[in-house]
């Protein structure tokens, strides 16, 4: 409930929203190394952004722990110890807690607040923050830690209000356990969360129906608990490690392909994908097995063939195995799975084409399609998130002369490096689009840094304000578009490109050249002292702050 009683202005250097990975990372960077005043602001309950909510069965990273996390406190690193090679969420939500603590972050971090509008005021070159609680911010800085992957989508069916059992939704997860013991259960998607939540509720469920529309790429997770003495080995070169894992494409843990798949015998290339299928992880099989499965139709084919091969030795039921094999390109994101397709294979599943036989409305016990009806106690939606935009639309950002947010994306995503948009001066969003698609952790920490060295930067030479050009914002978006044409991830619709919302524009949403590109233009930028932006000096109006 929005609040209609205006609170007291607090001033601020600066206010991060979100308290995530981003909003961490940029806190301690603001309070501990600048020595500013400043406030996360978040509409949770408590810290871990995505892993706040994330609490449905089977949630878990599937990017190797030990380089899901911070790197830029050795002591940290080495006293935190992670269990296993892909951690469960309440595990992460565990370690960004503890994070919160070890760097006396809480205070300065205000829960259950949701932020409504973040308007620019030109007359003092500040941004005025409003929330529905009533609360009022004035800060130098504003700096975001949305997510791309936190504003849920659920879309709407027929006859939901007259369903008898209980809906659920993967991304809003009750706090109290949900025991599904006998249980009829049904789930709409399978993504990464789908999949996910199939495997782990298919060993209790009397009854499991997957409501699939199209069929997914998985290899297995080979997930495994994790020796200390391995931890400790990173630790002691701590540095050099996440140097490596950043100069990477991915930013993932394993050592990328350096050969294409059509430059090997067709011998070789089924040793590769075999041995990339038995040590696990779906990054590691599309880019530690050959360089270019994401840019090659003939090698993406040969990844798909051996994919498909796969699935076919494990589902043995021949009408479950047809509904359950992909026909696309190998092109989506990379899922991996804790015995997501011998779930499938169980006598208590059951896979629904609904690309073919659409749901046609909920009933008082079901759901019921051009197949007929089904009886369900419980319907979980997994149908992800309104990807990379939908937080940002969903507050009132006011930049520059009214320029609203929403409008300035109204056609999809543009920002100065991910970084800055034009027209929002002292914006800054971590792992905003169309930044780089990598593992997030180690790149938020690195852009967490970059945008602290700026403002200090800024500090040090009395620069109130800066401000992307539109000219670097378009030359950004041109780069992007450009490299992601020379892939095929821009051959298919997936929730990247927005075609998971109705209505929503296709759009370029990542950079797609690798981090470790990406770095080298952050830097150039830096270096070239903030060349793609425009800088002013201290106004008279600021002397009051």
């Amino acid at each position: 409930m929005i609040s209609t009683t205006l609170k007291t202005v607090e001033t601020l250097d600066a206010v991060v929203l979100g308290a995530g990975f981003a909003g961490l990372a940029m806190l301690h960077k603001l309070q501990n190394k600048l020595g500013l005043k400043a406030k996360i602001l978040d509409k949770a309950g408590g810290v871990g952004g995505t892993w706040y909510w994330n609490r449905y069965p089977g949630a878990r990273s599937d990017t190797e722990s030990w380089v899901y996390c911070y790197s830029f406190d050795a002591t940290l690193y080495r006293e935190w110890k992670w269990t296993e090679r892909y951690p469960r969420g309440s595990e992460i939500l565990s370690y960004l807690e503890h994070v919160a603590d070890r760097f006396d972050l809480r205070k300065n971090i205000m829960l259950n607040t949701l932020v409504t509008k973040a308007h620019w005021n030109e007359q003092i070159e500040r941004w005025d923050i409003e929330t529905a609680q009533g609360d009022r911010f004035s800060a130098k800085y504003l700096i975001t830690g949305l997510g791309i992957l936190s504003a849920a989508n659920k879309p709407k069916f027929k006859g939901e209000e007259n369903f008898k059992g209980t809906i659920l939704h993967t991304a809003n997860w009750p706090t109290t356990p949900v025991d599904f013991t006998g249980k009829r259960v049904g789930v709409i998607g399978n993504g990464s969360t789908g999949i996910q939540v199939m495997a782990e509720t298919s060993k209790i469920a009397k009854e499991l129906v997957l409501y699939q529309r199209t069929p997914q790429y998985s290899v297995p997770a080979r997930n495994h608990p994790i020796d200390p003495a391995f931890l400790d080995g990173i630790a002691d070169n701590l540095d050099g490690y996440f140097d490596r894992v950043r100069r990477s494409a991915t930013v993932f843990a394993f050592e990328e392909a350096t050969k294409g798949a059509m430059d090997v015998s067709p011998e070789t290339r089924e040793a590769v994908y075999e041995k990339a299928w038995q040590d696990g992880g779906g990054f590691n099989f599309m880019f530690g097995t050959f360089n270019d499965i994401a840019v090659n139709r003939e090698s993406n084919a040969t990844a798909c063939d051996f994919i498909r091969k796969k699935i076919a030795e494990v589902i043995t039921d021949p009408v479950k195995c047809e509904l359950m094999t992909p026909t696309d390109l190998y092109a989506r994101r990379p899922l991996c799975d804790n015995h997501f397709y011998e779930a499938i294979n169980q006598d208590n599943v059951r896979v629904l084409d609904i690309k073919k036989h659409p749901i046609i409305e909920f009933t008082d016990e079901g759901i019921r399609t051009a197949e007929g009806e089904v009886k369900l106690d419980y319907v979980i939606f997994a149908t992800g998130f309104d990807a990379v935009t939908g937080n940002f639309v969903r507050i009132d950002f006011q930049g520059r002369n009214g320029l609203k947010m929403s409008d300035h994306w109204a056609n999809g995503p543009r920002a100065f490096l991910g970084l800055s948009a034009a027209g929002f001066p002292n914006m800054f969003s971590l792992y905003g689009p169309p930044g780089p698609f990598t593992n997030q952790p180690p790149a938020i920490e690195w852009q967490a840094e970059w945008v602290s060295e700026l403002i200090k930067n800024m500090m040090d030479r009395s620069v109130s304000m800066i401000e992307a050009t539109p000219e670097a914002e378009q030359a950004w978006l041109d780069e992007c578009i450009s490299i992601e044409g020379q892939t095929l991830f821009g051959k298919i619709d997936w929730w990247v490109s927005g075609a998971n919302i109705p209505g929503k524009t296709k759009a370029v949403s990542f950079y797609m050249g690798g981090f470790g590109e990406y770095m080298k233009h952050a830097t150039a930028c830096a270096a070239n002292n903030y060349d793609g932006y425009i800088q002013s000096g201290a106004r008279t109006a600021m002397a009051a702050e």
